[in-house]
């Protein structure tokens, strides 16, 4: 399989003439929050970040704690007049927390992708958004004329990749945050999508996929960054693949029955419009094997949606895994126009899955359920790819209308014991990941780092706990003198 046949059905064919002739469909560029005052960071930025110059520290930052925290997140919102419908679609904004000896520094960059840096002379919107359907005003080559490296990051032997979840990673400079440009990790996979959720093994191996017009490429990275083995190959339909698990022997995609409707697309809806919901139809499960990635097969379960996973592992003809599973693409499309508007959507959270898949036979799977309101799962990374016991998230508690997250909770897998620490209405809690303590062996001994948003205040802040004493409160919050917009994922370097 070649570049060319995966990318056949290229995005000038799929957008057609009447796409390019269509009135642009985005929002006004004006913003009001004031009766949901945790949308604010929804209304985005200008293409200058603002510096942040000295950072105030409350209370103490843990003497180990030394590395960086690396952030991404959809920055900028509106250009000329217009503004996206949908949070997915903002440019990438890379934020880097500097942990040295108990000071704090922090640094942030748009990702000076070809759309930016086009749209950026401009000042208007160019091409299309995978939530808002602007016309194509500059020519559309394929999915990385789209490109807004808005989703995640991944240092591989010191190279830094803003990444997103239809085109090719951007490599950055780790100190500085300058774009340096597209990654090609080999010339016959040029121009395929590399998503935003690769597994990083202990060892540093990585695995990462991309999917696009019915076929998936597979990648696996050495320690070093170089490809040590790729696949693509036809997958069963599904037009919304977000994230993936990795056990020890096997990758595992949950495919929800979501179809892309391409009459809908050629006649000037945005991609997420053109998604349709099947709830009739199955989710499909598809399971790889690591070390022969022809060998796959593929499962049945219930309609669901999901878009991130936690971790899995196998033994004895098992595999088990961790997810959270949301509600339907079409409600969760219209609650993020309502949030790009400044307006509450209706109180909806996604809740923790576990899956057992028994591989024997023709494959069974078992699901249990909590009701926990969390997002964002992570795992200690000296345990992905590998049986673990501890999960951490963002929860919302007592809330009432108010969007987002107010708190983390932790999840102990073996006796189902949980630990939070919940603060106030005002505030917004972001994904938290798990940082190891120097020298520790121990899962889940380590720190909890992310970011968070004081309504009150209208600052952010990051925040540091001690993984293992949650309901204790944070160790530290280190407060930035502005807001900035809210992120998806982040990842910690140790120095």
């Amino acid at each position: 399989m070649q570049r060319r046949e995966f990318l056949g059905a290229g995005l000038a064919t799929l957008l057609g003439t009447s796409a390019q002739e269509a009135l642009a469909l985005g929002l006004p560029a004006d913003f009001d929050a004031s009766a949901a005052p945790e949308l604010r960071p929804f209304s985005g930025l200008s293409d200058e970040v603002p510096q942040a110059g000295a950072l105030r520290i409350e209370g103490q930052i843990p003497a180990g704690l030394r590395g960086v925290y690396y952030r991404n997140g959809p920055g900028l919102m509106a250009r000329g007049g217009e503004r996206y419908r949908h949070w997915f679609d903002g440019d990438g904004l890379v934020q880097a927390w500097r942990f040295e000896d108990g000071r704090v520094s922090h640094s942030a960059r748009f990702v000076q992708t070809a759309k930016f840096k086009a749209e950026a002379r401009e000042q208007r919107f160019l091409v299309p958004a995978l939530g808002t359907a602007i016309p194509p005003r500059m020519p559309v080559h394929g999915p990385d004329s789209m490109n807004v490296a808005n989703t995640s990051v991944l240092r591989q032997a010191d190279r830094l990749y803003a990444l997103w979840e239809g085109g090719s990673a951007y490599e950055l400079d780790p100190a500085s945050l300058e774009t340096k440009g597209p990654r090609v990790w080999s010339p016959e996979l040029a121009g395929l999508p590399f998503s935003a959720h690769p597994k990083q093994e202990a060892d540093g191996t990585s695995w990462n996929f991309g999917t696009a017009h019915g076929r998936m490429v597979i990648y696996q990275l050495s320690p070093a960054g170089a490809l040590l083995k790729s696949a693509v190959f036809a997958m069963p339909a599904s037009a919304m693949v977000h994230d993936f698990a990795v056990s020890q022997r096997y990758l595992v995609f949950l495919l929800p029955p979501v179809q892309l409707d391409l009459t809908a697309l050629r006649s000037g809806g945005s991609m997420l419009d053109a998604m349709r919901w099947q709830r009739d139809q199955p989710t499909r499960v598809l399971i790889i094997d690591k070390a022969d990635l022809s060998q796959r097969r593929v499962l049945e379960m219930p309609a669901a949606f999901v878009f991130h996973f936690g971790n899995a592992w196998d033994a004895d003809g098992e595999i088990h895994l961790d997810y959270v599973q949301g509600a339907p693409l079409p409600e969760i499309n219209a609650d993020m126009e309502q949030q790009m508007r400044g307006r509450r959507p209706p109180p909806r959270h996604s809740t923790p899955r576990f899956m057992r898949i028994t591989l024997a036979g023709g494959g069974r799977i078992e699901l249990q359920s909590r009701d926990e309101a969390v997002e964002f799962p992570v795992v200690d990374p000296r345990v992905v790819a590998r049986r673990y016991s501890k999960l951490w998230y963002p929860t919302a508690v007592d809330l009432g209308p108010r969007w987002g997250f107010n708190g983390l909770m932790g999840l102990d897998l073996d006796s189902g014991r949980r630990e939070r620490f919940v603060f106030g209405t005002d505030t917004v809690i972001e994904e938290h990941v798990l940082v190891p303590k120097p020298g520790s062996s121990q899962e889940g001994e380590g720190w909890l780092l992310g970011m968070g948003y004081d309504t009150g205040r209208r600052q952010s802040f990051a925040s540091i706990f001690d993984a293992q004493a949650l309901a204790a409160g944070p160790l530290a919050r280190v407060w930035l003198p502005h807001w900035l917009p809210y992120g998806f994922h982040g990842r910690f370097y140790p120095a």
